[in-house]
């Protein structure tokens, strides 16, 4: 039998699952162990990576998505070790992890389960570490608030224990499923995970039937892990609102008496509605409020541009009719806006470029759809002054939310990140001289190494004095090369310095992706280190479908002009209709059948197209293909479409 077996789920997330099993097989080292990885069914290559950098691990491959309890149970029924560590695949293990924690199950033959202290991606506490169980009045004191606002008191403060030590060792009712040891023993008498949650409330199952069995379950802080919590699900989402309310449910179904089960259910379901609406209210408000103040503004300039209009110029002779400013003006401030939109003028960072493309190419769309509607035609000059006051109006809303945030017109966000490195110095150039390459808007200060330099244009101390150096840089990142640095000496840094730098990553051994998470709550992030596709987001992804469709309809209407512009307009004509049924899109990749690539879909044209494929090699195309898809906006599209119009019929 072995001492120790560990059960990794994972789905989707595998330049994370990388890191955490390089610090597993690190932590390993003298312990008779075993990994076991179960992915349900991921679309990111975590499997081809598993297979190629991890041979000497268990793979469990499922083709459908069994959730986290079934893959689990799936890898326990195999599992040959004493100890069972059911562990998520976005954490990182120190060293000696391991080895505490069996030491100390070893001495306490009376636990049956045991959890450590967890850190997020920037060194804080993560509570969820300790827990006790939602009965009904600790779950109304944590959905009403009243846990947070007396974390001390006994009463209130059961649901994360907060009122106990959290550097402490404590005997506790609710361990998190992020990182649970069990003795397989105990397991083989109280049974295996729940699998009537699919995910959530397996832990708090599973840790309340380790108590009835007449065990301990034991958090243990002499040792720590990071969890880069919200990368596996998005916490702050519906979704995870009804999942982790109905997992809750069924726990108190299975676990309550009738009546505290009913009381239980009838608070739950008050809380998924209150969530829910002050979720959406919440995300409904941060989306619409700057749209909303810019068409506010905007409106209010063209009714005065129009009033200027009807009594200062010449060729106006009479007032304009009200449904001027009641639809007309409505319907161009929001083909502006939602121009704006597609080009990516929303986006939290301030990029004044996408807004004046938006503006102008909604100015455009504008003028030529008006053409078509000769009752509702006005003046082409106030189309293009309202064009201009849209950009003015935007760049207004941003300076002035600019200011109320950081009493600055313009925000550091528009700056490049300052990075400083920290590692062996070999590794440290290897990722400085990758991330130059690549296209982050980073500006790399420098390495710090625990050995003497040999390279002079990086090296910026030992890394004994890093304190000392972050004081005299003011970085805004660090990156961590955990080649040659232990996950405790990363830790600590964290912990010790955690407020004094907005952000860290890390650098898994000879790894291509840098990970990092600055917030308890918000997805982990990456930079990758190879010449790779990432994929693009579900903003782009939304924006580059309504952008086709937009266009679709546009070509639509100028068919009988474009006829004498593409090579086959009777294909020409079936491309429009594939597009706006989404089939196809206007521009695709080339050579999309690369995996590295993301899986957009097929184009009518590509980034190549009218370029000669012949003095074009491998690299290159891989190359445009890669700018195309990480730096998309519908204005690359445009630039394409109209410099390959004669081929849309192709």
């Amino acid at each position: 039998m072995k001492k120790l077996s560990i059960i990794i789920v994972n789905y989707n997330v595998c330049y994370f699952l990388e890191q955490t099993l390089i610090s597993v097989k690190k932590a390993l080292t003298g312990i008779d162990g075993e990994v076991w990885i179960v992915d349900n069914n991921s679309a990111d290559n975590s499997v081809e990576m598993v297979k190629d950098k991890f041979p000497e691990f268990n793979l469990i491959e499922n083709k459908v998505n069994y959730g986290f309890s079934k893959a689990n149970n799936q890898a326990i029924r195999q599992a040959n070790g004493e100890y069972i560590l059911l562990l998520n695949p976005d954490t990182v293990v120190e060293e000696n992890t391991f080895e505490k924690c069996i030491s100390f199950l070893d001495s306490h033959p009376d636990g049956g389960g045991l959890g450590v202290k967890m850190l997020d991606g920037r060194g804080n506490f993560l509570p969820e570490s300790k827990r006790g169980f939602p009965t009904p009045w600790i779950a109304f004191y944590k959905m009403f608030g009243l846990s947070f606002l007396f974390p001390k008191s006994k009463k209130f403060g059961k649901y994360h224990l907060t009122y106990l030590d959290k550097d402490k060792i404590h005997e506790v009712e609710v361990l998190s499923g992020a990182f649970m040891i069990i003795r397989k023993s105990v397991l083989d008498k109280i049974g295996l995970l729940d699998e009537d949650y699919f995910m959530y409330g397996e832990d708090i199952d599973l840790s309340y039937r380790i108590l009835k069995g007449g065990y301990k379950n034991y958090y243990y802080p002499e040792t720590r892990i990071i969890h880069y919590k919200g990368e596996s699900t998005k916490k702050t989402s519906i979704n995870y609102v009804f999942i982790f309310y109905k997992a809750m449910i069924i726990f108190a179904q299975k676990h309550f008496p009738d009546n505290k089960a009913g009381t239980f259910s009838f608070l739950i379901k008050i809380a998924i509605y209150l969530r829910a609406f002050l979720s959406i209210s919440s995300r409904f408000i941060q989306k619409c409020s700057i749209p909303f103040a810019e068409a506010s503004l905007i409106y209010t300039g063209m009714y005065l541009l129009k009033s200027y209009w009807e009594n200062n110029h010449k060729y106006v002779r009479m007032p304009y009719p009200p449904v001027y400013m009641e639809l007309i003006v409505p319907i161009y401030i929001g083909i502006w806006l939602i121009s704006i939109y597609f080009f990516g003028g929303y986006r939290k960072l301030f990029q004044p470029r996408k807004i004046i493309q938006g503006a102008l190419i909604g100015t455009l769309i504008i003028s030529a759809v008006s053409n078509f509607f000769d009752d509702y035609r006005f003046s082409k000059a106030l189309i293009v002054l309202g064009g201009i006051l849209t950009i003015a109006c935007s760049f207004l809303i941003r300076l002035v939310i600019n200011f109320i945030k950081s009493k600055k017109l313009l925000s550091d966000e528009n700056s490049n990140k300052k990075v400083l490195i920290a590692g062996r110095e070999e590794e440290c150039l290897r990722v400085i001289r990758t991330l130059n390459t690549q296209d982050y808007n980073l500006e790399i200060l420098g390495f710090v190494s625990p050995e003497k330099r040999t390279n002079k244009d990086y090296w910026l101390g030992n890394i004994d004095r890093l304190e000392e150096i972050c004081l005299l840089y003011k970085p805004h990142e660090i990156i961590f090369c955990s080649k040659g640095l232990d996950t405790s000496q990363i830790i600590e840094w964290m912990l010790a310095h955690g407020e004094d730098i907005p952000e860290y990553k890390i650098v898994p051994d000879e790894s291509n992706f840098v990970i990092g998470s600055n917030s308890s709550n918000a997805p982990g992030s990456f930079y990758t280190l190879d010449i790779k596709l990432n994929k693009t987001d579900d903003e782009k992804a939304k924006t580059k479908r309504i952008f086709d469709t937009l266009i679709a309809l546009f070509f639509l209407i100028s068919f009988p002009l474009l006829i004498f512009l593409v090579k086959n307009p009777g294909k020409f004509l079936r491309n429009i209709f594939n597009v706006m049924s989404g089939k196809i899109s206007w521009v695709g990749l080339e050579n999309n059948s690369n995996k590295d690539v993301h899986q957009v879909k097929n184009g009518i044209i590509n980034p190549i197209t009218g370029i000669s494929s012949e003095s074009l090699d491998e690299e290159t195309v891989k190359r445009l293909n890669y700018l195309y898809s990480k730096e998309y906006t519908p204005m690359n599209d445009i630039q394409l479409i109209f410099r390959s119009i004669r081929n849309l019929g192709t």
